[in-house]
């Protein structure tokens, strides 16, 4: 008995007097080995024994990567580690506390597009990750670096005083710098229980950062701080315009009014999904779930977003327009410039070219959903949109618009995989009814009958005004059966004598037999092929020509009344000026060249494909599509 009570004093003594600092050359070594990394202890290494083994070191550093000009990585003054002996024996480290005096880490994107940042040292593990419940840091600092993107951010990391014996430290965060060139600064702090890998005492965070205008904020649950590739958080973004986020984070939007968003942000890996958020952009409502896919050659956008209410002018980004500023819409000062700009232009059609970079630099695949539309210029009741992006082939298959009790529905494409954008439009409009697209109830009551036909236009260049300044292709618009108000028409300058009349002594409602325009399209210009407007009291031919390049107007519209009215101005109406300042009068001088037009009445209908969209009706006078006499 004596003897053993002599081995048991003895072995206690050994290790009461061992000189850890022994194992530093090999656990140096190990750490090499494992990382590719230098990793020096130079300070004193110790350890303590027991059912919670504490190894402790001091002066530790850690080497960076070979391509960056600093040569640490990592340091701390002290770093404390305690692991609980008895799992370490069955393959699982639970580690209760970790302690750091003055850490520094720095993290720093590679200069070469492929290579990892100096984070990536470490392989694939095959084990469970560590088990942490405790973490104390005393006056820590982290740095990131991306040169590139012109990111250069550092945090203050420092432990706050727990709520009770048992409860971990708080960690507090405070940083600023740039991000992406933007003036950042973070906020925010930890409450950590003390099974951080417990899903009933998750690692609870709040994140406040802002870089320029865009604000994030992030509260909510870590499972694990060691497996920051999935989480789950309470998330808030806002900011002066969606388009700030390409920079930012590698988003890819169209400009927008200013933004507020709040949802559920959650990462598994490779996919991060915002889920069921809700907010506004500018004076619309915007909720839904869109999820983001990493990995990739390109990051993939894929969403389902719905608005209650849009108002149209949230989508002039779209187009490369601002949206309105007037009183009460919502836009940023970059946007109201544009707008004062735009205001005091002689033009009308966005010229702002579209960033082929960015339709590029992501794939996507968007729906979106508006069940009312706020548009007071435009009868628009809901929109339905699918938006696919790949490689810099945008398509809109469909964006369609209820307007006016009918229907636009229109196939986009939208080719910038070439330096030049190649684009074509395909629309249908169908049953838009001519009372509905008048906002004065008293005008829209003097008019009825359906509108439709097609447009086919194809162009080159990089804004909305370039595509339709060179495009090639058809436009067809007609209306058959209706009516229309006398007023309505005198009031447009078909008969000024009968407009007076009618201003004083009343309205009546004149029938209409047809109505169509159809032109074709060459290099920006739409040229008529056929243009009447018919009705029991007077036909009216036109002739002319729109050029969407220049954005001018040249049409001349001759009125042939039907009934005997000695006051009639029997004048044709010149159509012309700008789409911004167009001019309507009579041209005395186009009397004479009655013959031109007159030769054509016998023969003038509307084409085919046109007229098997419109209503014509039952009736003698109802005959669209007919000859009509001279």
């Amino acid at each position: 008995m004596a003897v053993l009570v002599f081995l048991v004093a003895l072995v206690l003594l050994v290790i009461a007097l061992w000189d850890w600092n022994w194992f530093k050359g090999p656990v140096e070594r190990a750490v090499q080995a494992k990382t590719g990394r230098e990793f020096h202890i130079n300070g004193d290494l110790d350890v303590d024994l027991g059912r919670v083994v504490t190894v402790r070191g001091d002066g530790l550093t850690f080497a960076n990567a070979e391509w960056s000009k600093q040569p640490k990585m990592a340091s701390a003054d002290r770093a404390e580690i305690d692991v609980r002996f008895w799992p370490l024996l069955r393959g699982t480290v639970l580690i209760p506390e970790i302690r750091m005096t003055r850490p520094d880490l720095l993290l720093e994107t590679a200069p070469g597009k492929d290579q990892p940042g100096n984070w990536d040292f470490l392989g694939p593990s095959d084990g469970e990750p560590p088990v942490l419940q405790r973490l104390r840091i005393d006056d820590g600092r982290l740095q990131f670096l991306d040169a590139a993107g012109k990111t250069d951010i550092l945090v203050s990391l420092n432990s706050g005083k727990p709520k009770n014996a048992d409860s971990a430290p708080p960690l507090l965060v405070k940083g600023k710098g740039r991000w992406q060139g933007n003036p950042f600064t973070l906020d925010g702090n930890t409450e950590s229980p003390l099974e951080l890998t417990n899903s009933d005492h998750p690692f609870r965070i709040h994140l406040d950062g802002r870089a320029g205008a865009t604000h994030a904020v992030a509260s909510g649950t870590l499972t694990n701080p060691f497996a920051l590739r999935t989480f789950d958080l309470d998330f808030m973004l806002s900011g002066q315009d969606m388009e700030d986020l390409y920079p930012l984070v590698g988003l890819a939007i169209p400009s927008t009014p200013p933004y507020r968003l709040k949802g559920r942000l959650k990462r598994n890996n490779d996919v991060w999904r915002y889920e069921n958020f809700t907010g506004t952009a500018g004076d619309s409502d915007l909720g839904g779930t869109a999820q983001i896919e990493v990995g990739r050659e390109r990051p993939f956008l894929k969403a389902d977003l719905v608005s209650k209410r849009l108002d149209f002018d949230d989508l002039a980004g779209f187009v490369g327009a601002p949206p309105k500023t007037g009183g009460g819409e919502s836009a940023n000062a970059e946007q109201k410039a544009e707008a004062a700009a735009l205001k005091a232009s002689a033009k009308v059609l966005p010229d702002t070219p579209y960033n082929l970079s960015k339709l590029r630099a992501m794939d996507a695949d968007v729906r979106w959903k508006a069940q009312r539309i706020n548009a007071p210029s435009l009868p628009l009741d809901d929109m339905d949109a699918h938006l696919t992006l790949e490689a810099g082939l945008l398509q809109l298959q469909p964006l369609n618009f209820g307007v006016a009790g009918g229907d636009i529905r229109s196939n986009i494409r939208l080719d910038a995989r070439k330096d030049t954008i190649d684009t074509r439009l395909q629309a249908s409009i169908r049953k838009v009814q001519l009372g509905k697209l008048f906002p004065d109830a008293k005008l829209a009551e003097q008019a009825s009958g359906g509108i439709s036909g097609d447009i086919d236009l194809r162009g080159q260049g990089n804004s909305v005004a370039a595509m339709l300044g060179s495009s090639d292709g058809a436009v067809a618009v007609g209306m058959g059966r209706g009516h229309i108000g006398n007023l309505i028409m005198e009031l447009a300058g078909l008969d000024v004598a009968e407009s007076l009349k009618f201003l004083f002594t009343g309205d009546r409602q004149i029938p209409l037999r047809c109505a169509w325009g159809d032109f074709g399209v060459a290099r920006g210009v739409m040229s008529s092929k056929a243009l009447a407007f018919d009705t029991e009291d007077t036909l009216i031919l036109g002739e002319g020509t729109v050029d969407l390049k220049q954005e001018r107007l040249d049409l001349l519209l001759r009125p042939r009344p039907k009934d005997i009215s000695i006051l009639a101005l029997r004048s044709p109406l010149r159509i012309g000026g700008t789409f911004k300042d167009p001019s309507f009068r009579p041209d005395f001088k186009a009397l004479g060249v009655r013959g031109a037009i007159a030769l054509t009445l016998a023969s003038i209908t509307p084409p085919a494909a046109l007229l098997a969209t419109l209503e014509t009706g039952p009736g003698k006078d109802t005959n669209c599509g007919g000859r009509y006499a001279k």
